[in-house]
């Protein structure tokens, strides 16, 4: 596995610098890789054979190991924010949207853990499923770093921080929904009980079933937002092409997963009791592996000029037109000079 994909933006990135250093600004133009389908598709392909696979592992992992520290953590902010039943809602509102085989196997130890946590257990379990769920964030946040190819040298510490915090807002865009979800039931049962003339409508008021996929989207593209490296956040850096292509993938998958195991012959009689273990985890590897290309779908879109970072040297007689800017803090620069071969 390489550290940095020669499909990345810091890679295109780099043999444009190279090129305008030798040749100028009019050849460069020649270069620019641009972002026609194939060659998008070329880019995303090589990402995902690359990282797709090892990461949609270790996803999948996570996943299921952080979602009953996540549970927890939205058990004890809905009884921080003064919701009893707020935990039960979020259990429920994140089962719903998974194959009905893995939510029936993950519903009743979950309700058993959230019940047996209350009080300062609640909050100490709270506490470390902050630090638990933070690591989940990480994964994404290095999948994106190798998908734009930018190297990081920050604390551990602080990135994990970070990524707590993150977690939390997280559990809140939750909460939220949940509120959204709850007042748009009652606005269509109003609606159906006081308005008979209506009824007709009441197939037709979807809203409610719209939000969770909604609330998926917000969270991925937030995700992307503030994990892409953030020289890779500018306008012409597009986020959500990946963040739909990563929600539209979970819903498929959800749909479409629980008929092809039932074409397969189902895991029962290959796994026994721990089919269903085995289910989720496969549905978390398949998503995460829709995450993978989503990242490499920004990437692959990600627009790249012939901009030097400080520490890096080209050579050239058209070196000193290129435009220079700082790297961020914690990015680690090459500052080996650009050989022959990188600019092919």
């Amino acid at each position: 596995m390489q550290d940095i994909s020669p499909q990345s933006p810091e890679a295109r990135r780099k043999r444009l610098a190279a090129i305008q250093a030798r040749f100028g600004s009019r050849v460069v133009e020649r270069f620019k890789p641009g972002t026609k389908p194939f060659e998008v598709a070329k880019r995303v392909a090589v990402g995902v054979y690359n990282d797709g696979f090892i990461h949609a592992g270790n996803l999948a992992y996570l996943s299921l190991l952080s979602m009953f520290p996540f549970f927890i953590l939205a058990a004890a902010v809905a009884q921080l924010l003064g919701s009893s039943d707020g935990a039960q809602a979020a259990v429920f509102n994140v089962l719903r949207s998974l194959p009905p085989s893995i939510a029936s196997v993950l519903s009743g130890p979950v309700t058993e853990v959230l019940t047996a946590r209350q009080g300062p257990l609640l909050w100490f379990g709270a506490i470390v499923g902050l630090w638990t769920a933070s690591g989940f964030i990480e994964t994404i946040r290095d999948i994106l770093r190798r998908a734009y190819g930018v190297k990081y040298t920050a604390p551990f510490w602080e990135y994990r921080l970070i990524s707590a915090m993150f977690m939390l807002g997280l559990v809140l865009l939750l909460m939220t929904s949940l509120a959204m979800t709850v007042a748009l039931s009652s606005i269509e049962a109003f609606i159906v009980a006081k308005l008979p003339g209506l009824a007709e409508l009441e197939n037709t008021l979807t809203l409610v079933r719209i939000v969770p996929a909604l609330a998926l989207y917000l969270t991925v593209y937030l995700v992307f937002v503030v994990l892409t490296p953030s020289r890779y956040r500018k306008r012409g850096c597009r986020k959500w092409p990946g963040a739909l292509l990563v929600t539209s993938w979970w819903i498929a998958t959800a749909t479409l997963l629980p008929a092809a195991i039932g074409l397969a012959g189902g895991y029962d009689l290959t796994y026994g009791s721990l089919a269903g273990v085995m289910i989720a985890l496969l549905f978390f590897f398949i998503v995460g592996l829709g995450v993978v290309m989503g990242a490499e779908l920004n990437a692959g879109l990600a627009e790249t000029d012939p901009v030097a970072l400080e520490g890096e040297h080209y050579s050239g007689p058209h070196a000193e037109t290129l435009e220079v800017e700082a790297p961020d803090p914690e990015e680690k620069v090459t500052a080996k000079p650009v050989q022959g071969k990188e600019v092919a």
